[in-house]
Parts: structure tokens; sequence; C-alpha cells
């Protein structure tokens, strides 16, 4: 516990007096270090874990959730039936894939063919976005829908023909020729991510298979979750109910990517708490300094029987204080910053004719900002640890000075 009289010293210590310049100077610098420190590692956590958020709102906005891969044998439509994976699952496709070259004009180029049936075609939320353009019914027959970046690429309209040559083979007097097959263009779609938009194109699911000479029961089921975010366990539900296919969720078709942003995080964390480490050793030095200044105020303490561990606990709560009150500062800079992080963004471009996070390389209109209680948690936790352990060894100092030589030498 702490006595009123311990609580009485600590703030008299902490005002502000003019013989304590320097030292009111480096506790300061100690506040300002500690608070931006803690500042900058919540802007930085909250625009990482933003950019990761809209990554995967991404990624998942147009890939399967989970994709379930038969071997040998065909999927069992009777699984789909099941309670565990209707309680999981807001949509259930059959589906099938496969490479091809798209020719316009003097222009090709390699892409992967997507086939769906007509209905289901119109349920994908690639196809529900607004910025889709054309026909979300018609994908029947020779019809292909295709991504924007990718008619920018050949100069493709809504209306266009093209022809896509597959890499199954037609049989003929001079040989085994590659099939070849007029589309019509009834659709554009735009998923965010440029380079899907330019290498894949949806066709109708039967006229896929006939092009690529593939059986129905090749077919894959692709499940579209409730909670994209809940991967694994979801992914653990439904390989106890297909155990001889093959299955595989969005997360394994991108690990190498967010393992990455997680290893970038983590460092960034490390080195950004740094700042905080360096700005805290300021609390050393200035209680230091203050023990040093208040030799005789500690030796009189002594004289009239105040405790040893009072005079620890004294300047001990003078660094934690400076410490928290930095830590608080910098929670309420950090969420502040993190929330109009954007609105910084335009204005810092406008003023200074910058492109700051341009979204040709991160593939996002905006710098996105994700504010999470647990990183703001952790952040403030290392902070205050911080600062406890380096207020210890001044404490401990200023309960050693003996009062006879203290008040010998005043």
């Amino acid at each position: 516990m702490i006595s009123t009289l311990e609580k009485e010293i600590t703030f008299r210590f902490l005002k502000a007096r003019k013989k304590d310049g320097f030292l009111n100077i480096i506790s300061i610098f100690s506040f300002i270090g500690i608070g931006l420190g803690v500042a900058v590692l919540i802007i930085v956590m909250s625009v990482m874990n933003g950019f990761r958020t809209e990554l995967i709102n991404k990624i998942v906005g147009f890939n399967p959730h989970i994709t379930v891969k038969p071997y040998d044998n065909q999927i069992n439509i009777e699984k789909l039936k099941k309670s565990n994976l209707n309680l999981i699952s807001e949509n259930l496709f059959l589906s099938n894939s496969g490479e091809a070259i798209i020719i316009k004009s003097e222009n090709s180029k390699g892409i992967i063919l997507r086939g769906y049936s007509r209905e289901d075609f119109s349920k994908l939320n690639i196809v529900k976005n607004k910025t889709f353009i054309g026909s979300k019914n018609s994908l029947i027959k020779n019809y292909i829908s295709i991504g924007k970046e990718l008619s920018f690429t050949l100069g493709i309209n809504i209306g266009d023909d093209i022809t896509i040559m597959s890499s199954a083979g037609v049989e003929t007097i001079i040989g085994s020729l590659p099939k070849k097959k007029t589309y019509t263009v009834i659709s554009l779609f735009e998923s965010g991510l440029a380079d899907f938009d330019n290498n894949v194109a949806f066709v109708n699911l039967n006229t896929l298979e006939e092009f690529f000479d593939l059986d129905i029961k090749d077919r894959n089921l692709e499940i579209y979750l409730k909670n994209p975010q809940n991967i694994e366990n979801q992914k653990t539900i439904t390989q106890k109910i297909f155990p001889n296919e093959f299955v595989y969720s969005w997360s394994d078709m991108n690990s190498s990517l967010f393992s990455a942003l997680k290893v970038e995080r983590n460092v960034m964390f490390i080195i950004l708490s740094l700042i905080i480490i360096v700005a805290a050793f300021n609390i050393i030095s200035g209680l230091t300094i203050l023990v040093k200044n208040k030799t005789r105020e500690i030796a009189i303490l002594k004289s009239i029987g105040v405790l040893n561990k009072s005079i620890v606990k004294i300047f001990f709560l003078v660094g934690v204080i400076i410490g928290t009150s930095a830590t608080i500062f910098g929670i309420i800079l950090g969420v502040t910053f993190s929330m109009y992080v954007e609105n910084l963004r335009q204005f810092l471009s406008s003023v200074f004719n910058i492109s700051l996070f341009p979204e040709e390389i991160y593939f996002l209109s905006s710098m996105p900002s994700e504010i999470n209680p647990s990183s703001i948690f952790i952040i403030s936790l290392c902070s205050i640890f911080i600062t406890i352990v380096v207020s210890i060894f001044p404490a401990f100092k200023a309960a050693k000075l003996d009062p006879i030589q203290a008040l010998k030498y005043e």
C-alpha cells in the first residue's frame, strides 16, 4: 500500500521548479518520447491490420473459401445435405477449371478458365459487386465473362468475339491439334486485384468441360462460408465430412503472403518498440538527476524516520507516473491518428502534391486502418512494463543514500 505521505512527496517531486530546469527538460523528453513511441506503434499496427483485413476481404471476395477436390470418385452430393456443412456455409457451388490461351486480333495471352452453371455464377460475390458490368444471368453456351484489366490489355469490349485455344487436342489426319472455340464477351468484372482480373475468365460449366474434355466426376466443390475469417476450424469440419477428398482453403493458397505479412508486422513491432525503450532510458537519467538534486530532502526524510522502502516507493512512483501518463497520451494520440489516417494522407498528398500509398502498387484506393483493442493493450502493457523496469534502479539508489553523509556535504 502507498501511504498519504508517500503520495504527497511523490507529487511534490513531480512539480516543476526553476532550479530543476534541466531535470524538467529530461522529464518532458521522456514523456514525449514514450508517448510518440506508443502512438507510432498503434498507428503502424492499425494500418498493417487494416491492410491485412482489406487484402483478406478482396481474396475471399472472388476465391472460394474452401475447395474440395476429388481424387478418383465424384463428390457425393448427398454430403452437401450434412447439417454441419449447412451451418457454416453460405453457398455451395460445383465448378471446374482449365488453362487456355485467349486470342484477339494479333494479341494472345494465357488465362485460367473457371466454369460455373448460370445460376451459380449469378450468386458469386464478384458478380454482385457494383463494379460488375453486363449480364449476370447469361453465362450459357459460348458466352464468357472477363476482367476489366484483361479487357484493357487486349482491347476487348462487351459484345466482342474472342478465340480461345484449349490444351485438349483434336485428332485430325495430320495429328493432334489444339481445340479452338469462339466466345462472345457478355460481362466485365472487377475484383480489385489486377493479377486476378488479368488472368481469370468465367464460362459455362458444361461448355468448359466439353472444351477441355473433362468429366463430371472431376468437378470441384466450392464452399463459401458465413465467416471466412475463422478458416482453420471450418476447414477441419469440412475435412471430417470429406475424408477421402483433397480439402484446401483460401488461407492455404495464400499462406506465403500472409506469413510474410505476419513476419513484417512482428518485426515492425520489435523495431518500433526500441523507440519506447530509448525514451524510457531517459527516465533513468531523469530519476538519477532527481535523486542527486533531492539528496538533502532524502536525508531529512530518513532522519525523521521515513523507511527505505518508502523512499523506494516515492522515486519508483515518479518514474511509473511519467511512463503511465506518457503511455495514455500515446494511446489517445495513436488512436486519433489511426481513425483519421486516410484524411491525413489526402491532406499531405494535396499540400505537397505527392502520391502517398499509390493505388496501382497497393491495389487499395485508400489507406486502410483497423484499430485492434488487443494490440493497444499489448503495446500499453509493454510500455508500462519497460517504465517499471527502468524506474527500479534509481529508486533503490535513492534508498541507499546515507543521511549523515548527505547532510554533511549540504
